[in-house]
């Protein structure tokens, strides 16, 4: 049976509840998880605040291994904000899930295993680099620069790859979150069809599985933030 999701609406549009409340309870553990990790600061940082500058300067790193040194400053808490949601997003479904039997209603999953969660995402991303490239260099400059250069002819190239950026993007990252749960779920349903017999062998499968999916959203998370801010970078640095 295909599995279901809470819906909702609001009037005549239509939400998925469960992504919605995962979505929401993702934004919840990020904000706990910083404002933990940044209470009582201290000069000589230990525990929790050397985590959270840890990460801090990961995610710096990324950005500045993309984008000008003089640029790193002014976007490198959009780069910190898109990872810590990206990778809490991608890994709050691999560690768990939950499933009614009775009519396959899922109440916990990635957010990032739905594509309207990612593609949105995607696209949040894309047009911001738009807006930070038409602000940077005005509508003229950043029209002539994002699509005029290095030869005008290539204008319907250009346009076609904002659109290709936007779903390769989104799509990479549900991809590669959707099957590592659907391979979950397929593990778990070894030990359903077939008795406990086969436990001594679902659960180092599972384990592993689980581990590596781990690893793979927190790549996922790596590479989201890169590729925006390459696509940044051609957006508000001016070709020669």
């Amino acid at each position: 049976m295909e599995e279901q999701s809470l819906l909702f609406h609001i009037g005549p549009i239509w939400f998925d509840g469960t992504v919605a409340l995962m979505t929401i309870l993702t934004c919840v553990i990020i904000f706990a998880l910083v404002f933990i990790c940044t209470r009582n600061l201290q000069m000589k940082p230990t525990g929790k605040q050397n985590f959270i500058e840890w990460v801090i300067d990961f995610v710096r790193g990324v950005v500045a291994d993309q984008l000008p040194s003089k640029e790193v400053g002014n976007f490198h808490l959009l780069g910190f904000t898109l990872f810590l949601f990206v990778f809490i997003a991608n890994e709050i479904g691999l560690v768990t899930k939950i499933v009614l039997s009775e009519n396959e209603l899922t109440l916990w999953k990635s957010p990032t295993a739905s594509p309207l969660v990612t593609l949105s995402l995607a696209l949040m991303a894309i047009l911001l680099t738009h807006y930070f490239g038409v602000k940077r260099l005005g509508f003229g400059g950043y029209f002539v620069n994002s699509y005029l250069q290095p030869v005008w002819f290539l204008l319907p190239i250009k346009i076609i790859e904002e659109f290709t950026n936007v779903i390769t993007l989104g799509l990479r990252l549900y991809g590669n979150i959707f099957a590592g749960e659907v391979l979950l779920t397929l593990i778990a349903s070894i030990l359903k069809n077939f008795g406990w017999i086969t436990l001594p062998l679902v659960i180092p499968i599972e384990m592993t599985w689980i581990a590596f999916s781990l690893f793979i959203g927190a790549i996922q998370a790596y590479v989201f933030v890169t590729l925006t801010m390459v696509f940044l970078n051609h957006k508000i640095e001016a070709e020669h």
